[in-house]
């Protein structure tokens, strides 16, 4: 269990980053209140960009409006709007087969236990963090690679593993704002500590970063001085 300096610690490096980012928040594009909606938006989200995703789903969610349109379509139908992004045909089958599911086994209706949607095609536990806290207001601090990285170079865990980083964070921080944690961690790696070189010198928590494998600024070694010759000594012209 940690202890009372670095829950601490924790909470001031949370709080530096809140003050930073108020406005940090989810940023794949979905209708508000619509789980199915964020659950396809955060299935395509495997190895593409929020932006990429953002650019394909307003004319998939205009042809299939609901789990049940999805339920109803071929994955080629759906490899159609998707083929931007990477792994599109495994994606596409993917959310039909999830879509089937939640129409066979939930009713048409996301479930709300993440156990329940790591169980559907195309969700595991990282998605599956994501889609309660932000659809079902669920305390949860969904980790990905920004997530993770930031954590470990703030110190906040020593771990690699995803569960394990999420458990040390869940540990460490209020249960309440473990989605603000997800959103601020997201924003704060994305725009300041980047992966190769972390704008330090930007950052609104760097008195409490533990700087976990940054080097320091590479200092420009000063070119040696070369001795003065000595002053040629003049002599007499040879007569």
């Amino acid at each position: 269990m940690p202890t009372t300096q670095q829950r601490a610690r924790a909470l001031k490096i949370l709080d530096g980053l809140a003050e930073r980012f108020p406005e940090a928040k989810i940023e794949l594009d979905f209708r508000a209140h619509d789980p199915w909606q964020l659950l396809v938006a955060v299935v395509l989200s495997a190895q593409s960009t929020d932006a990429g995703v953002n650019k394909v789903t307003p004319a998939l969610f205009a042809a299939l409006p609901d789990v049940r349109a999805f339920a109803a379509a071929t994955p080629q139908q759906v490899e159609g709007y998707i083929k931007s992004l990477g792994l599109f045909r495994n994606k596409a089958k993917s959310l039909v087969g999830a879509a089937q599911a939640i129409v066979a086994k939930h009713g048409g209706e996301v479930p709300r236990a993440r156990a329940l949607l790591e169980e559907l095609p195309g969700v595991g536990a990282k998605s599956a963090a994501v889609i309660v806290a932000n659809a079902f207001g669920e305390p949860a601090i969904a980790v990905d690679t920004h997530v993770g990285r930031v954590s470990r170079r703030m110190g906040l865990t020593t771990n690699d593993d995803p569960s394990k980083v999420e458990a040390d964070l869940t540990a460490l921080l209020p249960r309440e704002r473990l989605l603000e944690a997800h959103h601020s961690l997201i924003w704060h790696g994305r725009r300041i500590c980047h992966a190769r070189k972390p704008r330090c010198e930007e950052c609104p928590i760097e008195r409490w970063c533990h700087k976990v494998g940054v080097e320091p600024p590479a200092t420009r070694a000063r070119p040696l001085k070369r001795p003065a010759r000595p002053a040629r000594r003049e002599t007499a012209p040879r007569r």
